[in-house]
């Protein structure tokens, strides 16, 4: 056992005992020993491991107990181990075992969640020249053609990471980043956005940015998206109303604007050109727009281009407030008030249409809950609500259609209260800009003839953009590829 307590030894893997009695057992033990190498970049060490019969030892030098973090693994791939600690290495331990690679990285980390990462698991997740087209970031070779049994033939350590040589031949490196986090971390999480609920109050101070800013540069465009991902609404100011062209292209610093049933980029006058309510004069409710879409537009736009009287010659133009109502705020105080509604708003799914238009009915792929939540952290993450647009509430849910009609109406009620609505009258000039998977929207009826402008944009492309106007490269790359 000095031998492998010796500085020319970095780590040793008990791969079987033989002659057990309560004191002694025969090892043998692949171990792991350095060799200088000469890089481009510098000195490496590599490890290469051999097989040793080391005959009778105390067994107080093996633990001789399977690793309760692999226990998802079969038994034949479990392994027992002895560390050699070297405090002068960032890798404290590298095991070479049958699935895969069991390490220990020195330093100060949260809770380890595991020490062995499975050879496939490794390798198909190179991010090499050879594996993954650096300018696409796509995969270039099949990972089903990567052998199960896959081993590791070779170890090495730089300041960068750790680098793999397989048994198929190819060569990998793992930056330290990548297997620190994979070994206190399953899998990666969205971003950490504090998003600031609003009632009545945000009508004094909403959220602006000037139309100059946002079409001169990127950085403003960021703080842009910033303001509707935590908010969840903005008024881009000092716009050119002339001419709806300078909105489209305000829009498109965002993003692409969405193309449906009503076309992409809007112009429209209350003459119910299309079959919808929007296309009139009356009062809406609070609701979310194209509850009926598979995926409902991520964000909406309005400019009032113009307000004017019926005719030339009658009164001025009045009404036409517009209502937003803060879904997400709205939802907190159902479910503290009535988490039972709550429950059942985010369970029972609905129907959703629209169907006013001849030769067009328009359905999602499924039925939708009112109240969409999170699979993986139960948190709400999507608003779906037009009371309108609604279908039949179906029978044969957890909740009973009786259930599903109380806890609407408590939903209901809670916004049309008046702490919860904001008004704001829309003025040439200023465009608003809102999400649509949070924020509802509804408007008091006017008299006279509105001309307003605006559009749908994806959420995906919504997110896309909010990220990389935010959030550097690299660190989008490692959160949303892994």
């Amino acid at each position: 056992m000095r031998v492998l307590r010796g500085t020319h030894f970095r780590a040793a893997s008990l791969i079987g005992t033989q002659e057990r009695s309560a004191t002694q057992c025969r090892a043998i033990v692949a171990v792991s020993s350095p060799r200088p190498t000469s890089t481009q970049s510098g000195s490496q060490r590599c490890f290469t491991t051999r097989r040793h019969d080391i005959g009778l030892v105390p067994r107080r030098y093996f633990s001789t107990s399977p690793r309760s973090n692999i226990h998802d693994y079969p038994d034949d791939q479990r392994k027992w181990d002895i560390v050699v600690e070297n405090p002068d290495s960032r890798l404290r331990k590298a095991g070479f075992s049958r699935g895969g690679l069991e390490l220990c990285i020195g330093g100060s980390r949260p809770a380890i969640k595991r020490n062995f990462l499975p050879g496939v698991w490794l390798r198909d997740n190179c991010r090499c020249t050879k594996c993954v087209n650096q300018d696409t970031r796509q995969r270039n070779f099949n990972t089903f053609e990567i052998p199960s049994e896959i081993k590791i033939e070779e170890l090495r350590e730089d300041p960068q990471g750790v680098q793999v040589q397989w048994s198929d031949g190819h060569v990998s490196t793992y930056p330290w980043s990548f297997l620190e986090f994979y070994q206190t971390s399953d899998k990666r999480e969205p971003e950490d956005v504090k998003l600031v609920h609003f009632g009545a109050e945000a009508a004094e101070n909403p959220p602006t940015i000037s139309y100059k800013a946002v079409m001169r540069d990127d950085k403003a465009v960021g703080e842009l998206t910033k303001k509707i991902k935590e908010n969840g609404f903005v008024f881009i100011t000092n716009t050119p109303f002339s001419n709806p062209t300078d909105t489209e292209k305000l829009l498109e610093r965002i993003a692409f604007i969405r193309i449906t049933h009503y076309g992409g980029f809007y112009d429209f006058t209350p003459d119910l050109a299309m079959a919808d309510t929007a296309y009139t004069n009356l009062a809406l409710p609070a609701h979310t727009d194209t509850t009926y879409f598979s995926d409902p537009a991520g964000l909406q736009a309005f400019h009032l281009l113009s307000h004017t009287g019926p005719s030339e010659s009658s009164g001025s133009a009045e009404g036409g407030k517009s209502l937003l109502v803060d879904g997400f705020h709205a939802a907190s105080i159902l479910k503290r008030e009535d988490p039972r509604a709550y429950e059942v708003l985010a369970s029972v799914r609905l129907p959703w249409h629209a169907s006013g238009n001849e030769g067009i009915t328009i359905s999602p792929d499924k039925r939708y809950p009112v109240l969409e939540v999170d699979e993986d952290n139960r948190e709400l993450m999507r608003v779906r609500w037009n009371n309108d647009d609604r279908g039949v509430v179906p029978f044969g849910e957890e909740f009973t259609p009786l259930e599903w009609y109380d806890a609407a109406r408590k939903w209901d009620e809670i916004l049309r209260r008046k702490e919860v609505e904001v008004w704001i009258q829309l003025t040439p000039g200023s465009v608003l800009v809102f999400d649509n998977w949070r924020v509802l929207h509804g408007r008091s009826a006017f008299q006279g003839v509105r001309r307003i402008c605006g559009g749908y944009i994806n959420r995906d492309d919504f997110i896309s953009r909010w990220r990389n106007t935010n959030f550097e490269r690299n660190e989008i790359l490692n959160r949303i590829i892994g």
